[in-house]
């Protein structure tokens, strides 16, 4: 049988014109993540490295690839929100990740409305149809599998509130399709979206 697979090893470089990961591993959820400063700058950051890790209590977590505003705020707060990002907000959390300094105001920039949150200072993007107040339980520094330390920080939170829209919410159950969340892809632009035509039901075995 011939060789039908593309193989290497990460670290000789991916002989590809862009690297395969992000796509392979993917897509992804965003971490629409808002902050703020110790002396309350805000602060609104997209993150592509982005998942829940516990039910309870529910841990949701990040992955900042540097040392990025909204690491720095956290490391100062303790706290942090995240925000789903939908396709009708997708021109906006595009925007909300240019590189400008810690003084902007991505809120702003973004043209989003700082919603108080209701346990934690920084604020929910008014405009998400879904928050998560969270407190910051560990932030660690990834390391290389020879124990070396990498330029990436995984920051993870406790869900200590959560706000749905109630459109969201049918007979009682979370629609996922009816939020139109946006995920990320692979490449330098691939985004998808969640749909009900592409939802089917599978169940864990008795």
């Amino acid at each position: 049988m011939p060789d039908t697979f593309h193989s290497y090893r990460p670290a000789d470089g991916h002989r590809l014109p862009h690297d395969p990961f992000n796509a392979i591993i993917g897509p992804r959820p965003i971490g629409w993540i808002s902050s703020c400063a110790a002396d309350g700058a805000l602060n609104l950051a997209p993150y592509s490295f982005f998942n829940a890790f516990n039910y309870t209590p529910p841990i949701i977590g990040f992955s900042s690839q540097g040392r990025k505003d909204s690491l720095h705020n956290i490391e100062a707060t303790g706290e942090f929100v995240w925000n789903l990002a939908t396709f009708d907000l997708a021109e906006a959390m595009n925007e909300s990740c240019r590189a400008v300094g810690p003084e902007v105001d991505e809120f702003s920039l973004a043209g989003l409305t700082p919603l108080a949150s209701t346990q934690v200072r920084p604020p929910r993007v008014a405009q998400s149809p879904v928050s998560m107040e969270c407190r910051c339980t560990q932030i660690v520094r990834l390391r290389d599998a020879a124990g070396q330390d990498t330029n990436g920080w995984l920051v993870l939170g406790e869900v200590v509130a959560v706000h749905i829209d109630a459109r969201l919410l049918v007979d009682g159950i979370y629609d996922t399709a009816a939020a139109d969340p946006i995920l990320r892809g692979g490449g330098p632009a691939d985004y998808f979206r969640v749909s009900a035509e592409q939802r089917f039901r599978m169940f864990r075995p008795a």
